[in-house]
């Protein structure tokens, strides 16, 4: 899997490295990203989702169910 969060869709963005004598070179600025596991209580199993902090506080917020919904509608999660 590459590195994209399963509830915000965030992904790695390009940028660059700025030296002393303002010479660039590019780099990647990477999501801040967890394997985290979370409890369906509804259907009594465990969901294994890549989620990145924001997303854990979006899931803490609106709640696990509505946020799976909304990311399967967005194409972010295939099979949950």
């Amino acid at each position: 899997m590459s590195r994209i969060c399963q509830v915000t869709g965030k992904r790695a963005m390009t940028g660059n490295n700025v030296s002393h004598s303002k010479r660039r070179t590019k780099r990647k600025f990477y999501p801040n990203l967890f394997v985290k596991r979370f409890f369906l209580e509804d259907e009594n199993r465990w969901v294994k989702l890549k989620v990145s902090a924001a997303g854990m506080k979006v899931i803490n917020k609106n709640g696990l169910r509505s946020v799976l919904k909304e990311a399967k509608e967005k194409g972010l999660i295939e099979n949950v």
